[in-house]
């Protein structure tokens, strides 16, 4: 039986603006490629797009053997895990076209693969060729040469051939424990999504909004620097500014035309003894209060948030630490406070109490398959990464549907935080080595009407000095 690689992505300059998709099927024993297909589709979001140019290709794989096995890769988490059947598809465009894709072949001759957008470059170019042909009045044409493409690459500014969403490249560090994790995250939006500059922090410091799953995150301060730099250009076309950066609803992000979006602002909780010490603490451990640093940081980070006035409740972890922090942000606030166990830290088994070092001493076996693989547990039955993100991803459908146009404080832990980061950037397991949140730090995801989210990555502690 032959087999058949087909890459797709596609996207859309303004989300939605003008879109296209590429697609390639690729013998699997050669690496030749067989067919590329592209389109412009017109105005589109980058969703529908992805989707239009995951069709295209299955069925140019169909045309060329319609008994071939056929692994699809593709930089787009959302498309992969719906498609895989792990997420359920809820918005009414993408429906259809998910039926019309897994009707193509039967089922169990298709894959779905999640690669980075590194590795889906001709799919890239091919899309990004489409929307330039698209906004000529014209449509993609296979006749296009490569001599030709590389002649307009030189004779375009080097700004303008940047591609889509480039990121600055991450270093995981060799020991992340649960309570200090290590290095920091970057995230990499695909073939013409855009991302607009910076925003405000909550205590005044500088934050970074960063577009995930294709939406626009929309800023409430624009940064001078960046207001006078001009429009950004993003996968060789123009990415503009939204028509106005003021949200249209209490919050901390909103976008007008779909409403306002349930904000979930993410707070890690204060200080216990642990935390200096740099210690696993999870959710079967000895369950740690605040130390006096932790109080004070709360305290702070309550008034941060009182300045602020856009918090309208209040969500806690059931662990004393997050119980404690929640109480006092919410006497500041004059708020109630609801538990919501689903958002407890991480079980660390045997790990609990213990500093990474000491783990690798004893547990070096276990350690290296957790570092390596999301489904690993921790010595003795503790909770895996994979079983933490299926929790995960429940509660934020529970508080996303709660907080519908309302923005919630989520006050809970370091791998809760990191994990619906995570799934709202489409970002691979590994990443979760590549964010480091600081006590009683702040961070946040607007979930909008349309699936999509927008991720604010302050992990600001300004607020905690005097």
């Amino acid at each position: 039986m032959r087999e058949f690689i087909v890459e797709a992505d596609g996207g859309s300059r303004g989300n939605p603006g003008p879109a296209g998709y590429g697609a390639v099927v690729l013998d699997a024993a050669t690496g030749e490629t067989l067919t590329e297909a592209a389109e412009y589709l017109g105005t589109a979001t980058n969703n529908v797009a992805e989707y239009r140019g995951l069709l295209a290709g299955l069925r140019a794989a169909h045309a060329l053997d319609p008994g071939a096995r056929v692994r699809v890769r593709m930089d787009s988490k959302l498309v992969v895990e719906q498609m895989s059947g792990r997420w359920k598809i809820k918005h009414p465009d993408m429906k259809p076209l998910a039926m019309e894709a897994r009707s193509v072949f039967p089922p169990d001759q298709v894959t779905y693969e999640w690669i980075p957008r590194e590795r889906n470059k001709q799919a890239d170019r091919l899309a990004n060729e489409a929307m330039d042909a698209g906004a000529k009045g014209e449509q993609w044409s296979p006749s296009l040469s490569r001599a030709d493409l590389a002649t307009k690459a030189e004779a375009t500014p080097a700004a303008a051939r940047a591609g889509a969403g480039r990121t600055t490249e991450a270093t995981p560090a060799d020991a992340p424990p649960a309570d200090a994790p290590p290095s920091a995250v970057s995230a990499a939006p695909t073939a013409g999504r855009t991302a607009e500059p910076a925003s405000e922090s909550v205590a005044g410091g500088s934050g970074t909004a960063v577009a995930a799953g294709g939406r626009t995150a929309a800023p409430e301060a624009v940064p001078a620097a960046a207001a006078d730099a001009g429009p950004r250009t993003v996968g060789g076309g123009q990415a503009h500014p939204s028509a106005s950066s003021a949200p249209s609803a209490p919050g901390w992000s909103a976008a007008p035309d779909l409403g306002a979006p349930a904000t979930l602002v993410l707070l890690r909780h204060g200080e216990t003894p642990l935390t200096p010490q740099k210690r696993f603490s999870g959710s079967g451990g000895t369950d740690p209060a605040l130390s006096a640093a932790g109080r004070e940081q709360a305290h702070r980070v309550a008034d941060a948030l009182a300045r602020r006035g856009t918090i309208q409740a209040i969500v806690a972890s059931p662990l004393a630490r997050t119980r404690e922090t929640a109480g006092i942000v919410a006497a500041r606030l004059n708020l109630d406070v609801t538990i919501e166990d689903g958002l407890r830290e991480t079980d660390f088994g045997a790990w609990e109490g213990l500093t990474f070092g000491e783990v690798r001493e004893r547990y070096p076996d276990d350690l290296n398959a957790w570092l390596a693989d999301p489904e690993a547990h921790p010595t003795g039955g503790g909770e895996s990464f994979a079983e933490t993100a299926v929790r995960l991803a429940a509660t934020r459908e529970k508080l996303v549907a709660a907080y519908r146009g309302r923005t919630a404080l989520l006050v809970t832990h370091v791998t809760p935080i990191k994990t619906l980061i995570r799934l709202a950037l489409g970002a691979p397991p590994e990443s979760l080595f590549r964010m480091e949140l600081s006590a009683a730090s702040l961070s946040a995801v607007a979930y909008y009407a349309d699936g999509n989210a927008s991720v604010r990555l302050f992990n600001d502690t300004s607020h905690l000095r005097p």
